[in-house]
């Protein structure tokens, strides 16, 4: 006979156990708009975690996007996509991220996590390769995991050993189709992919690309449209893969690449046709938040967001940050969930990134600038890291770090 007070037991037992590792974590509700300045348990708080880089999760045009959406065509979209649940907007936002990225065709998913999922294990199966960078997000591990492909990791951004492994894929699998992902800002670090060389080396070995632009899109370039195109390779990336829900201020995820592509996701990609579509008015604040993008206000917010980077540096008298993100290496778990307590009493919301976020013994204090703090919020943070004899921040990944764990 089953006995329900075994589960009871096994989570219990669980939770104490992950409690007693300093990993314990709890959901704190905000009790304001998503911004640089938010409220929380009745604080007003300066917030350095958010992913809002360029301020636009408040932003009215978004705001009124969504309304004006809601009142022409209502809220749910009824159904999946392939049934009876692609709307107009959709198709308005994937065309407006297509022109962004410069590519054919995109798709849009209703998470990174999704997009991943549906489109890793669309394309590749038990008989093809997959070669990843170790600190690849959970998503993009995850989806090659489910695509049962034959995996190879490669230390981060080491590319003799990514060419060894190309070189390994052609030798022992000649058949097979080869797959390389990567990212163009890692999530954790806040470092850049040494995206040309990727690409010489995914092209002379006959792979595909698959680069994951969440952090990037909105954040490198003086036009905030990613590192590919920064580098002047989007034409040789073959999927790209991005997010509305951080700089853009808004929800859901794309594919960007071929019209082939499309095509062919539309039809096998599992975490879009086995899902109801986004609400259309969701799709049109991340239309909107694209054209924002794409114009001069967006310019100037990108550079907005690049200024306050240069002030950090220069209070914190660091290195210049490549991206949004500045990881302050602490490692032990507790010592980490105590500075960002620290930091709380100082009226500064920057919670502690542990385990499995990142590798046991690499946990941090994650800071990410947006377009929206004033000089003063930095000024601050930097006077108060400095008081409390706080480290140094580390612009460079912790050994051994990363969500790929014990894969190799």
């Amino acid at each position: 006979m089953n006995n329900p007070g075994l589960w009871e037991e096994f989570l219990r037992g669980s939770l104490s156990g992950i409690e007693a590792e300093g990993l314990l974590r709890s959901l704190r509700v905000l009790g304001s708009p998503q911004s640089a300045h938010v409220e929380i348990g009745g604080r007003a708080l300066v917030n350095f975690s958010s992913n809002d880089y360029l301020g636009l999760a408040n932003h009215p045009a978004l705001h009124e996007a969504a309304i004006r959406e809601l009142k022409d065509g209502g809220f749910g979209s009824g159904s999946s996509r392939l049934i009876c649940g692609t709307l107009a907007a959709h198709e308005r936002l994937e065309s407006a991220v297509a022109a962004l990225k410069g590519t054919e065709a995109s798709l849009s998913f209703s998470s990174g996590y999704a997009a991943a999922m549906g489109t890793i294990p669309a394309i590749c199966s038990k008989d093809d390769v997959i070669i990843l960078d170790k600190l690849c997000h959970a998503c993009l591990v995850d989806a090659a995991r489910l695509s049962e492909a034959r995996m190879r990791v490669f230390p981060h951004n080491d590319l003799d050993r990514l060419e060894s492994h190309l070189r390994w894929a052609r030798k022992s699998h000649p058949g097979s189709r080869v797959l390389v992902l990567a990212e163009s800002v890692y999530s954790m670090d806040g470092d850049l992919a040494p995206l040309r060389g990727i690409v010489d080396l995914k092209d002379r070995h006959g792979a595909w690309l698959f680069l994951d632009e969440a952090h990037g899109v909105g954040v490198i370039g003086a036009d905030g449209r990613g590192l590919a195109n920064t580098e002047g390779v989007a034409d040789r990336v073959e999927i790209q893969m991005g997010t509305f829900g951080k700089a853009l201020g808004a929800h859901g995820a794309y594919i960007a690449g071929s019209r082939l592509l499309r095509d062919f996701l539309i039809n096998r990609a599992r975490s879009l046709i086995f899902s109801t579509a986004p609400p259309a008015p969701v799709a049109a604040a991340a239309e909107k938040a694209v054209e924002i993008l794409s114009s001069a206000e967006g310019r100037q917010l990108v550079g907005a967001l690049h200024e306050n980077l240069h002030q950090l540096e220069s209070a914190m008298q660091i290195s210049a940050p490549r991206s949004a993100i500045v990881p302050l290496i602490i490692g032990k778990e507790r010592d980490a969930a105590d500075a960002s307590s620290r930091l709380l009493k100082s009226g500064f919301f920057v919670p502690a990134i542990r385990y499995p976020a990142v590798a046991k013994g690499a946990a941090r204090l994650r800071l990410t600038l947006s377009a929206a703090h004033r000089k003063a919020d930095i000024a601050a943070l930097s006077g108060v890291l400095r008081d409390c004899q706080a480290p140094a921040p580390v612009c460079e990944p912790a050994a051994g770090g990363g969500p790929c764990g014990g894969l190799s």
